[in-house]
């Protein structure tokens, strides 16, 4: 089944290029289900890029998906122009007197800062708040799974001696939970992050369960509340060349980065890198929608106002 998107969004015609199964809302409108009404918070300067990774990854499910872009309104993106941010993106006002099937907040590049200190720390915790009363289930990725781990369950993050970067052998961890079913004992999956969470709070709190983990980069798939809040670590929606983007990037900024871990055949950056994680991520992505969202939703939400959220 497709994802349901703006008609006019830019990366439509490259997912349809890439035999992705995209709805534009005509025929949404036309069809007699129940259709699954997701929101991103897209964090990411990048936007378009994010849009485009996270949209191929919610494709890969039998249920019909509706997607609304979120943008936070007390820090505006610098990387994406205005024109976009206001034609595709809705602001927390516009969303929040409604219930929603499922919400995913994605990373930010603010990892070295104090949560407290980035500019929208105070808009994402009423975002968060609003989200455990009106969302059914809230995906965290990268260093939304740092503030969302922070902001509801008390666990800090710390600095790493040098950038974690590369893909990284991970092991599957509690079989039975829903959102590792069909997963391999190991597989693979994509980091690119400055800091760590503490992995010893996180396996000590009771509300917290840990669903895969890897020994360089720790925890990667954490449940907490049976759920309603699933953190994912690290990013396994990422494109084949997103790491190598990112690396050449640096090295053009004299920051003389390590090369990405088993990421270039040969460790040799001149050669073109394999996805090796499309299939995890792909399982990984399906299982929230289907057991953590469409599973727990009802069919009819009520969609009555919520209280005014100053």
């Amino acid at each position: 089944m497709p994802i349901r998107i703006d008609n006019d969004l830019p990366v439509k015609q490259i997912l349809e290029e890439e035999n992705i199964f995209v709805m534009d809302e005509n025929r949404s409108n036309s069809q007699d289900i129940r259709p699954i009404d997701i929101l991103i918070l897209n964090l990411m300067p990048l936007k378009e890029d994010t849009e485009l990774q996270l949209l191929r990854s919610l494709s890969n499910t039998p249920l019909q998906v509706n997607i609304t872009f979120v943008r936070t309104m007390s820090y505006e993106s610098k990387h994406t122009s205005k024109k976009h941010l206001e034609r595709f993106y809705s602001n927390f006002r516009e969303v929040r007197n409604r219930k929603w099937d499922g919400m995913i907040i994605t990373g930010a590049p603010v990892e070295k800062m104090k949560f407290e200190d980035v500019e929208y720390w105070h808009e994402l915790t009423k975002i968060m708040d609003w989200a455990s009363e009106n969302v059914t289930s809230t995906l965290h990725i990268c260093w939304g799974a740092q503030a969302g781990l922070y902001y509801h369950y008390g666990i800090n993050k710390y600095e790493l001696p040098k950038k974690l970067s590369g893909i990284y052998m991970h092991h599957t961890m509690h079989k039975s939970q829903e959102l590792v079913r069909g997963f391999d004992d190991t597989f693979l999956a994509p980091h690119s992050r400055y800091t760590g969470i503490d992995a010893v709070a996180v396996r000590n709190n009771p509300n917290l369960v840990i669903l895969a983990d890897s020994i360089e980069c720790g925890p990667y798939i954490i449940v907490g509340d049976g759920g309603k809040n699933i953190f994912i670590t690290g990013h396994p929606e990422y494109d084949t060349l997103t790491l190598d983007q990112e690396y050449k990037r640096d090295m053009g900024k004299g920051i003389n980065p390590d090369i990405p871990v088993n990421y270039y055949p040969d460790d040799n950056p001149n050669n073109s890198p394999v996805k090796s994680w499309r299939c995890h991520a792909n399982t990984l992505y399906t299982n929230w929608l289907n057991y953590y969202v469409y599973q727990q939703t009802p069919y009819d939400w009520t969609r009555r106002s919520t209280d005014e959220v100053e």
